[in-house]
């Protein structure tokens, strides 16, 4: 296993094939992103089950990847579609997996994006809110 193949599961991922992950994640895999630390492949397969069940739509598409030794980087762009965000629509994320590798299996994998371009700005209200904000800051 390496940073290419877990790129290659995740452009094709859907709620028809999570099985795929079964083959990536070591049993005592640590997962963590903005909002999550999940411990163990039981909780994961617990957590992107739920995540899927909710969602129309979740794609990634792998821009970059690098690896050296057991470690690596992924840059990536998900389109979520989520019946509370955006009144459904199209959402784009773009982000960085880091990911290292034990025993042939990815035993750490940590999200980095901005969990308010991703949920708080699509959110009715509060959107309107956190953009407000955010335009501020730049000024």
């Amino acid at each position: 296993m390496n940073v290419e193949s877990v790129g290659s599961v995740y452009q094709h991922l859907s709620k028809r094939n999570l099985y795929l992950l079964d083959d990536i994640y070591h049993e005592d895999v640590v997962f963590e992103d903005a909002a999550h630390r999940l411990e163990g492949w039981s909780a994961l397969q617990q957590y992107f089950s739920s995540l899927y069940s909710n969602v129309h739509r979740c794609d990634f598409d792998i821009k970059e990847q690098q690896q050296v030794g057991d470690s690596g980087f992924l840059t990536w762009t998900m389109t979520l579609e989520h019946p509370k965000l955006k009144s459904g629509s199209q959402v784009q994320v773009n982000g960085v997996s880091h990911l290292k590798f034990y025993q042939g299996k990815v035993i750490y994998h940590r999200d980095y994006f901005d969990l308010g371009e991703m949920l708080y700005e699509n959110l009715p209200l509060l959107g309107k809110v956190i953009k407000t904000i955010k335009q501020r800051l730049g000024q």
